[in-house]
């Protein structure tokens, strides 16, 4: 902990209205949801913690449960009755990111703080977003930290993308100063954290596909078993879209195969049952090949023109001359994220990335 936090906030004379507080905060709070309830206490944060930040972030350090060592699995022990931890801690962080602005060192080492405890991934954004070389050097620093959820906050902090999260345009156009740090963290000993750096390579390669290609082949030479897990999970979205230099850097070329039949068992399919297709397919490479096979539905949208969406089937190896028969069930069943229109669909199978065959089935709706 540094300086600034290890004085105390006593003794300055600071009164809090704990129940004016409480009834700004709880107001209206049947009809929130989590994420407007949590807006509502940040709003009440600001509303009756003294004006000066850094009087009110070591109030809010006091206010925390004195253990550092958050586990993992966190349910049923998050407020335990001798300081804050859990869910509670997220107003506290996005309270920082909006207020501690005209004092960065302090307020990062608040939300430091606070991630021990749960977790200031969405606090920590505006100061990556306003303040980038700051606080870039200053969670550099953070790197060898102890706390698993400290060095995780680097990483997962810093996702141009994060889901929920303000977007971070500036890593967007420029991911160099992420990946210098993603390059520290690839090893770290926490699952946790490893696949943090998973997903922030996996926002990266949404704007910058070949670059997290070639990295992942970097990556994985000579790699651990942990290190190809954390590449494959990051180049999960460009293995769906069948990115060639990420399927190449995971040892899939091109497929030396030969389609014997692929055909659509259900040619008229009522919303609410299924798809059922079967492919066979031979091996004619001469040696034994790593094969990646996908499938995707093209769905009919309102102004009448199809949308892919590619599914996952299997991965397997070929010996030269080997022969493979599968059958697929599709689910075409109502679900809240599509709306289906009826008429004429499609489905086509892919193999390491490129579309092999197809055929049209037709969808009725009930």
């Amino acid at each position: 902990m540094g300086e600034y936090l290890r004085s105390s906030a006593t003794g300055y004379g600071v009164d809090f209205d704990e129940q004016g507080f409480v009834g700004f905060c709880v107001e209206g709070i049947e009809s929130r949801e989590l994420k407007e309830r949590s807006n509502r206490i940040v709003e009440g944060l600001k509303k009756y913690l003294p004006g000066e930040f850094l009087l009110a972030g070591k109030i809010l350090v006091g206010s925390l449960d004195p253990s550092s060592e958050l586990p993992l699995d966190t349910s049923g022990d998050l407020m335990r009755g001798v300081g804050i931890r859990g869910w509670a801690i997220m107003p506290m962080a996005d309270y920082v990111g909006e207020a501690g602005f005209g004092h960065v060192d302090e307020a990062l080492e608040i939300l430091r703080e606070l991630t021990c405890r749960w977790s200031s991934e969405f606090g920590i954004r505006p100061f990556f977003r306003d303040h980038p070389e700051q606080a870039l050097s200053i969670v550099g620093s953070w790197l060898g930290d102890d706390n698993f959820h400290v060095r995780r906050l680097i990483s997962e902090g810093s996702r141009p993308r994060l889901p929920w999260g303000l977007r971070l345009h500036n890593f967007i156009e420029d991911p160099a100063p992420v990946i210098k740090l993603l390059e520290q963290l690839k090893d770290d000993p926490s699952e946790y954290v490893r696949r943090s750096v998973a997903n922030n390579l996996n926002d990266i390669a949404k704007d910058h596909p070949d670059l997290v290609a070639e990295l992942a082949k970097n990556w994985l030479k000579n790699a651990s078993s942990d290190r190809k897990r954390l590449v494959r999970h990051a180049l999960r979205s460009l293995i769906k879209q069948g990115h060639k230099g990420a399927l190449q850097a995971l040892g899939y070329g091109d497929a030396n195969i030969e389609i014997n039949n692929f055909k659509v068992l259900t040619p008229e399919v009522t919303l609410g049952g299924a798809l059922e297709f079967e492919l066979n397919l031979a091996s004619v490479g001469t040696d034994e090949q790593a094969l990646i096979i996908d499938y995707v539905v093209h769905h009919i949208k309102a102004n009448g023109k199809t949308s892919g969406k590619v599914f996952k089937w299997k991965n397997t190896h070929l010996k030269s001359g080997a022969e493979l028969s599968a059958q697929k069930r599709h689910p075409m069943k109502p679900i809240t994220t599509r709306k289906y229109y009826g008429g004429g669909h499609r489905v086509e199978i892919l193999i390491n990335g490129e579309t092999v065959c197809g055929a049209d089935f037709e969808l009725k709706l009930i």
